[in-house]
């Protein structure tokens, strides 16, 4: 099992956090955030980790990760730092993570054990942390309804209402070879110029609605967090902000 860090992105919205340094080397709890998640996965067992890099990316080679270049980092997106991994992505099943989340190995461990190709972690428990987060909790939160065989049938959409919204989509991911290939044959259905900026549940619900694809939906009611604003940082400075198992 191998991991794959998307940390190609500046984060304009930390503004001075990231003026000299990847979103990713802003600290939580007095740690990178780079650092929660490679502890995290190496807790899991993973010690097979590559990291797709962009802005300022001299300052990760301290990791000693393999490391993929989106030389397109500042007009592009998730999906394209992706696709830059694709070498790693044909070759075994790998842990996906967002390079600006934290959380506990145990997310890592439930995707491992999760056999199918296409699967992602999701927090049913959203609507507490995004009250905290957001004056309206709706302006950024997306639809996310699954079936009774925890298939997602709908992923990405603007709700108008919290019923819509089964879970949060965390930025964290498990693909096989195999999903791979599907999300390949996706994505060829999109321009170069159109896949640069289309989100990954984008893709995804493409994927579920036209392409028939499946994608598990995996609940996970440990500690985590995204850190888009100098105002995350703050929500999330203490353990007790959500979700802490002392």
């Amino acid at each position: 099992m191998k991991a794959i860090i998307l940390a190609a992105g500046r984060g304009r919205r930390m503004q001075h956090l990231t003026e000299e340094r990847p979103k990713c080397l802003v600290k939580l709890r007095g740690k990178p955030l780079i650092e929660w998640q490679l502890e995290s996965l190496s807790a899991a067992g993973i010690s097979d980790i590559g990291i797709v890099t962009g802005y300022r990316k001299e300052l990760l080679s301290r990791y000693n990760l393999t490391e993929f270049h989106n030389d397109r980092w500042s007009d592009t997106n998730m999906v394209v730092s992706l696709e830059c991994a694709d070498e790693w992505l044909r070759m075994e099943p790998s842990i996906i993570s967002y390079s600006d989340i934290f959380y506990d190995p145990s997310a890592v461990t439930s995707l491992i054990n999760c056999p199918a190709p296409l699967a992602i972690t999701y927090d049913p428990n959203w609507l507490s942390i995004w009250e905290k987060r957001f004056e309206d909790p709706l302006l950024d939160a997306e639809t996310f309804s699954l079936n009774s065989s925890n298939q997602i049938i709908e992923i990405g959409n603007k709700p108008k209402t919290a019923e819509e919204v089964q879970g949060q989509y965390m930025g964290l991911l498990r693909i096989t070879p195999e999903g791979w290939r599907q999300l390949v044959t996706v994505l060829e259905n999109f321009s170069e110029n159109k896949r640069g900026g289309i989100s990954m549940t984008m893709v995804l619900q493409n994927a579920i609605k036209h392409s028939k694809v499946k994608v598990t939906g995996v609940p996970y009611l440990g500690e985590w967090g995204e850190i888009d604003s100098q105002s995350d940082l703050e929500i999330f400075h203490s353990k007790k902000s959500y979700k802490i198992k002392d």
